[in-house]
């Protein structure tokens, strides 16, 4: 997969992908989420694509489901620490089923590269001007 990160103006910094565009800019005047508050959303979106594909195998609704996540940072070098998330079940939810909910959230992609994080190799190129 390849992204191109492009420069549209101002503190923003956008990632196009496929027919997609990610938008992102940084405070104190920003129109989109930063960069970290998207892979932080990316955790917590990715677990709840697993919960809402186990509640599909299974016909059971998600109405009333969500989950909530915590990030808890260091106070001294404000790097994350600890990212709790809660999957939030109505009253009515099958309790037989609710470990499993746990267990499908932790199949996470997203999760799964932050605990065995990929190598990165960052470099400059010269190109020639598109004309």
């Amino acid at each position: 997969m390849e992204m191109i990160i492009d420069f549209p103006g101002g503190s923003r910094v956008d990632a196009h992908f496929g027919p997609y565009t990610v938008a992102t800019d940084q405070p104190p005047v920003a129109s989109a989420p930063t960069p970290f508050a998207v892979f932080l959303a990316s955790i917590g979106t990715c677990a709840g694509i697993y919960v809402l594909g186990f509640c599909k195998q299974r016909n059971l609704p998600t109405e009333g489901i969500r989950i909530v996540q915590r990030i808890h940072s260091s106070p001294m070098s404000g790097m994350v620490e600890k990212i709790d998330l809660e999957i939030q079940v109505p009253a009515d939810f099958p309790e037989k089923y609710r470990g499993s909910l746990i267990n499908s959230a932790e199949l996470c992609a997203v999760k799964k590269h932050l605990e065995k994080p990929p190598k990165f190799d960052v470099t400059t190129k010269v190109v020639e001007p598109i004309i």
